[in-house]
């Protein structure tokens, strides 16, 4: 039995329109630009060395390369998407490896910083919420001046106390969390914002998978941690000390920053925090209190109901 390559060989000086294409596609992978510099690099191929590596070429000629052809990373045409065709030498031996696009690096990097930002519960706008239009609202200069003040800290290491923003409903609390924890974002920084009266509905349920500690570990230990509308929450005195103030205590312990959202001042807040089925409990909402003025700086915003434009 002869060997297939003698008869493979045999075939194709027999076939004329086989040699004749051939001959036209070897024709074109070698007057390609980036092909001819890669040859020039290394005058000690010989064309059989080329014409050994020639599927190799074809296969390097025929792909985007750093995106030169693709629109997006999503419309990717080589065949392994996000990913640029490389020819290297090694001995006399042509190599083609793949290396990670320009568009692929770029959409992990978006999707890693997009990780950083996780939230319970909160609407897409707050998500995509912007400091630069924020900063155009001189009615909250003043929670817009400590914001600026913890971000331009944030540069070098993170501040240990966050912000308590309480002011009347609609003047715009949430929206510059989400502001916030979006330029936090940018910087590397996780950050985990929850609505509070979704979160003790969440933490109640989590007894039913056995989740609790997890769910507690992952609140205490984000670099930031950003509570909304707290005070708005049916209170109990289980969650109010075995909840909220483990996870205070935690972050104070550690001089990791907390933000606030709520209608109420801290004395207000204290009061709702005070008042549970077992009674009036003064001196354990008192330790809430103590615990939020070590985590955050209070600030009182301001201005129009922005829910009624």
């Amino acid at each position: 039995m002869k060997p297939i390559q003698s008869e493979l060989k045999a075939w194709m000086d027999k076939n004329e329109n086989f040699k004749t294409n051939y001959t036209r596609i070897k024709k074109e992978i070698l007057s390609d630009p980036s092909i001819q510099s890669f040859l020039h690099e290394h005058p000690e191929l010989t064309d059989h060395d080329i014409e050994k590596h020639l599927m190799r070429l074809y296969e390097y000629k025929s792909q985007s390369k750093q995106c030169d052809r693709c629109a997006s990373y999503g419309e990717c045409q080589n065949m392994i998407p996000g990913y640029s065709p490389v020819l290297s030498m090694d001995k006399n031996e042509i190599r083609l490896s793949y290396e990670k696009c320009h568009s692929r690096i770029q959409a992990e990097e978006q999707e890693a910083q997009q990780k950083l930002l996780q939230s319970l519960y909160m609407p897409k706008e707050i998500l995509e919420a912007k400091m630069s239009e924020v900063i155009q609202d001189k009615s909250r200069i003043s929670a817009i001046g400590e914001i600026l003040s913890f971000l331009e800290e944030a540069k070098t290491g993170l501040p240990k106390k966050g912000l308590y923003l309480h002011g009347s409903f609609g003047v715009g609390k949430t929206y510059l969390l989400g502001a916030v924890a979006n330029e936090l974002k940018k910087r590397n920084y996780s950050t985990t914002l929850i609505y509070m009266p979704e979160f003790v509905r969440e933490i109640k349920g989590s007894f039913k998978d056995d989740s609790f500690n997890q769910k507690i570990d992952f609140f205490k230990k984000a670099d930031v941690l950003m509570l909304d509308d707290i005070g708005a929450e049916l209170q109990s005195a289980w969650f109010r000390d075995e909840v909220l103030g483990s996870v205070l205590q935690y972050r104070m312990m550690e001089g990791l920053p907390v933000f606030f959202s709520s209608n109420f001042d801290l004395n207000e807040l204290e009061k709702e925090l005070a008042s549970t089925r077992n009674g009036v409990e003064e001196v354990k909402a008192g330790r809430i209190i103590e615990r939020i003025k070590q985590v955050s700086k209070v600030v009182k915003m301001s201005g129009e109901n922005r829910r009624d434009e």
